[in-house]
Formats: C-alpha cells, structure tokens, sequence
C-alpha cells in the first residue's frame, strides 16, 4: 500500500535542502534520514533521504544526490510516497491511515446515512475528509474530535456530528432567518420597553408640574 506523506515545497539555501508539506502523522518514521521514497511523478525517483532538520517551524529535507538549488528546485511540488504495509496501523491509536478512512460509511448519530468517506484531504492547519453523498455532491467534513467522534473501523463507518448547515446548506438558510426573525422580535420588543419608559417618565413629568402648581396656589391662599 502507497501513501502519500508529503509535498517537496521550495528549495532552500545553495546546498540542495527543500522545504517539505508533512502528510503524515509520522513524520520521524516516514520522513527520517535513511528513507527511501517513491514520488509523483515517478521519473525524479525514487528519493533517499540524506538529511532533515526542522527549520522556522517548516521540515527541510536533503535527498541523496541532490547537491545544489537548482537541483532541488527542480523537485519543486513533487509527492513523496511511502510503501506501507496494509495490515500496519498507527502507534496513535487516534490515528488512521488514508487507506482505512477511504471508502467508510459516514452516518450521524441516530444511524442515519449521510454518504461515503471518498478522500482525505491534508491541509496545513487540519485535515478535511470529502464525503459523497447518495445525490452524488460533496461536502468536506473537518476531521477533528468535535465533529468526528468515532472512527469504527470495525462496522466501516465514521460517526459525524456537523454543525447546522454543513451537510444541507438550505438548515443555515433557515437558521439565519429563523436567528433574523428572532433578532426583530428582541429589537421589537425593546423598543416597546423605551416607549412605556419613556411615556411613564413622561406622565411622573406631568404629575410633579401638577403638584408644583397646586403648592403655589396654596401659598397664594395664603
């Protein structure tokens, strides 16, 4: 089984280091110095790591044979792949390889259908999983504990908790409305509570001009 784990970015410096896009969980496994790796397109490889060090928050990788920037810039948006046993999984076992996720039924809570898990897309800041549903449009779902609790390799199937409007766009339509409507209501009702303050202020107004009248008269009875 082959998987992709990770992205040849840039070259940096002179000396034939490239920045790499990790896609993988395990990096010091997959990535470490000694590595062989297959790659896409196939003609540039396969690469054997020479080196790696963490630089600015970003992997640098030096293949073997790759001796200036112009050689490693010619590797420039290159994928490596790894050869991975099938039955292997990861140490974590919050973690999962692409091949285990691709191809399980994605359902809510109550059981209910919503599609296959088709792709899983790696990102910089977290990964996405593309679900088909049965009308054959997508959606991306973010693979993070809140909205996937459960990965059930078991019954091949991914438990999913999505906010409102992620999996039927049409529920947020409704739900802003309805939280607009509701909005109206409070602006409503608020402006209501002015007036009644307003006009009670208003009639106290009143009385205390009464009462101020009614003291002169008595003086002048006086």
């Amino acid at each position: 089984m082959q998987l992709v784990v990770g992205k040849i970015g840039r070259a940096h410096g002179i000396r034939g280091d490239v920045s790499v896009e990790v896609r993988t969980d395990e990096p010091e496994l997959r990535l470490g110095p000694g590595a062989v790796l297959f790659t896409d397109p196939a003609s540039v490889g396969p690469l054997t790591i020479e080196s790696g060090k963490v630089h600015s928050g970003r992997l640098l990788l030096r293949f073997v044979g790759v001796k200036d920037r112009n050689a490693a810039e010619a590797l420039r948006g290159t994928l490596l792949i790894s050869e991975v046993d099938p039955e292997e999984s990861p140490e974590d076992p919050e973690e999962y390889y692409d091949h285990q996720l691709i191809g399980l039924d994605v359902v809510l809570l109550d059981g209910t259908l919503v599609g296959e898990l088709t792709e899983v897309v790696h990102l910089p800041y977290q990964d996405l999983l593309t679900v088909e549903k049965a009308d054959g449009t997508e959606v991306l779902v973010p693979f993070v504990r809140q909205i996937v609790p459960t990965i059930d390799l078991e019954n091949q199937r991914a438990v999913i908790t999505p906010p409102v409007g992620l999996i039927e766009p049409e529920q947020a339509e409704v739900a802003r409305g309805a939280s607009a409507e509701g909005e109206d209501a409070e602006d409503a009702e608020d402006a209501e509570g002015a007036e009644g303050v307003e006009g009670a202020e208003g009639a106290e107004g009143v009385e205390g001009a009464e009462g101020a009248a009614g003291a002169k008269g008595a003086e002048g009875s006086e």
